[in-house]
């Protein structure tokens, strides 16, 4: 593992890298130089920041591998650092800007306090409401909660297309995605079954601007509905549904709630895939277990093992199959029937 004072010190001064990350994209330096070197002092002169400062930033930045210095104070972007443009097919710069911007800062300093009171959701401490109430009153923060969930989505659905690479859809003629966002996960999973029609269930507001839907752009205009509703109310009806990054956000009982109104609803011998950052077994290192934390601290919800995926899901009445992996265990899909 290392020499262990110096694993500590790099997990203490981890928080320094995050933040000089977070300031130089928030700053706008990854889009001003785009694919050019260019010298310090004429980025801060475009972005109307002190060139000096900026200069200090941008070497710290090329500290971190984000940006390449050469003897003549000038800066490119580096493979890791085109990432965090806005134009960039696969940006995490909406990701940076969430986890590392004020509010999630704010939520983690309540971390103690919670572990001693057993009582989580940091964002009530902090903000006196539920993030997604937040979102609904803050539109800053509701536009950068909208591009980070963009940017985690387009990882999420390449691992979940992956681990579902061999699965049989013959047997499913409709596909429903609760809380689906502007459906890009489920307009994906459309595309590649040419037989599947799909409906996203989502919140009106997440869908009151029809040009950022994904069925379009993905090529499935004709096959794709997005349903405006309330997953805590009911579910359309359909052969199979899928949830990406949904369960995780509330505790089993709401969790019950959410798969009871799809098994309302759903097919004669449905299908349910919960898919989710899964956690491993005891020992074993997994982003699914740090995540868990931020989850703690951000609303009432946790990640969990599939086998506790799986509880929840016979409580609401599916029946657990399986769960599938990608070569990168980092999502699993836990699959269940309706009994």
């Amino acid at each position: 593992m290392g020499d262990p004072a110096e694993l500590v010190g790099d997990l203490i001064f981890g928080r320094w890298r995050s933040q000089i990350l977070h300031a130089g994209t928030r700053l706008g330096i990854f889009d001003a130089l785009g694919d050019a070197r260019r010298d310090a002092a004429a980025v801060a002169g475009e972005l109307s920041l002190d060139p000096a400062l900026t200069y200090r930033l941008m070497r710290a930045l090329s500290a971190i591998g984000l940006l390449d210095e050469d003897g003549a104070r000038s800066f490119a972007v580096t493979d890791a650092g085109r990432l965090l443009q806005s134009d960039h097919p696969e940006s995490m710069r909406g990701m940076t800007l969430l986890e590392e911007g004020p509010e999630h800062y704010a939520i983690w300093t309540h971390l103690p306090d919670m572990i001693r009171d057993g009582r989580q959701n940091a964002f009530d401490r902090e903000f006196g409401r539920h993030a997604f109430e937040h979102a609904n009153t803050d539109e800053g923060y509701a536009q950068v909660f909208d591009a980070a969930m963009s940017s985690y989505s387009g990882l999420q659905t390449s691992l979940v297309l992956e681990a579902l690479k061999d699965y049989d859809f013959s047997g499913v003629g409709s596909i429903c995605d609760i809380g689906g966002g502007r459906g890009h996960m489920l307009c994906s999973i459309v595309a590649a079954h040419g037989h599947l029609k799909g409906m996203v269930l989502e919140r009106p507001e997440v869908l009151d601007e029809p040009e950022k839907l994904w069925a379009a752009s993905l090529g499935v205009a004709d096959r794709v509905e997005f349903v405006p509703g309330d997953m805590f109310e009911a579910a359309p009806a359909a052969d199979a549904y899928c949830m990406k990054m949904i369960l995780h956000d509330w505790d089993d009982d709401e969790c019950v709630s959410i798969l009871q109104n799809a098994a309302a609803q759903a097919a004669s011998g449905a299908r349910l895939m919960v898919m989710e950052h899964v956690v491993p077994g005891p020992g074993e290192p997994h982003f699914a277990k740090l995540f868990d934390i931020h989850m703690m601290c951000w609303g009432t919800g946790r990640e969990r093992t599939a086998e506790e995926y799986m509880a929840i899901m016979d409580r609401a009445g599916w029946e657990p199959v399986t769960t599938h992996y990608a070569a990168n265990p980092m999502m699993g899909v836990v699959e269940g029937r309706l009994r």
